[in-house]
């Protein structure tokens, strides 16, 4: 084994990667645009990144296998066929050489961001459920937090009497009913309690008769409940959409890296063709 010709030539196909990926990364900046309807579609722009990948592992480890041929030292006595195997695997050590640096230096950086992607998606399909719940509750009482929003619901069934809010309270009201809501969307219905008693708060504020407002109340929590459900599926899609990208990226990586091993192994038997061919 020549390991000077091998690392020489891990060294030379690293350094390409990098300036090849990073020129690429800066023609995709390039191409791509925050406006609407401007620059390239993401499908473009992620054929356009997988292409670049493959011709980048062509080409360095190309350049670095042929360079490691031709740097080895030139063997005498040895069969043609024991020269070829010997080249093939000074081209491939460039390859899992370069490969492992590579991925020393990066590997962290890439296992990192994957591991954000998989808890931003579950956060993100988690709370989708509860989104809607908490957004009414940050309406009706200016709180964020859910177990606030809680015990302020079980403090309106401590005060609640049978003369509900009159109409000169509208914001007091207003934000009863929202904490009703809310805890009805967290349960995943309106109890009956809640429901007669939304009703006559709505009848006390707005002047209907109690029926009218309690079929008022059934129809806003199955709107709010429809947009929960809503939120959760977009929420799926979406998780669901990254998943099946990042998985075609992580497949075409591993054929990239697969060409690349045939092309520094390829490219080293030729380099040492031509090494040996000197007299």
């Amino acid at each position: 084994m020549s390991w000077a010709a091998v690392i020489a030539g891990a060294v030379i196909a690293s350094a390409l990667s990098f300036m090849l990926l990073s020129g690429g990364a800066g023609l995709g900046f390039v191409a791509s645009s925050p406006w609407s309807g401007e620059g390239a579609s993401a499908m473009a722009l992620g054929t356009g990144a997988v292409i670049w990948m493959i011709v980048t592992h062509i080409i360095s480890f190309g350049v670095g296998g042929y360079v490691a041929g031709r740097l080895r030292t030139k063997w005498v006595g040895v069969h043609t066929d024991e020269t070829y195997f010997r080249d093939t695997a000074h081209g491939f050590l460039v390859w899992a050489l370069s490969a492992a640096i590579s991925g020393l230096l990066i590997g962290s950086a890439l296992v990192s961001a994957a591991a954000g992607t998989a808890r931003a998606g579950a956060s993100l399909v988690a709370g989708a459920g509860t989104a809607a719940a908490a957004a009414a509750g940050q309406a009706a009482s200016g709180e964020g937090n859910r177990a606030g929003m809680a015990t302020e619901y079980l403090a309106d069934l401590l005060l609640r009497s049978e003369q509900p809010n009159p109409a000169g309270e509208p914001q007091a009201a207003r934000a009863e009913l929202g904490r009703i809501i809310a805890a009805s969307l967290a349960k995943g219905e309106v109890s009956v309690d809640d429901r007669t008693y939304a009703a006559r708060v709505i009848a006390a504020q707005t002047g209907i008769d109690p029926p009218t407002a309690e079929r008022r109340v059934e129809d806003v929590v199955n709107r709010a409940r429809e947009a929960a459900q809503q939120a959760e599926q977009r929420a799926r899609e979406a998780a669901d959409a990254a998943r099946k990208a990042a998985a075609a990226f992580a497949l075409w990586a591993f054929a990239s890296m697969l060409i690349g091993a045939f092309v520094a192994s390829w490219m080293a038997t030729i380099g040492g063709r031509s090494r040996d061919a000197i007299a």
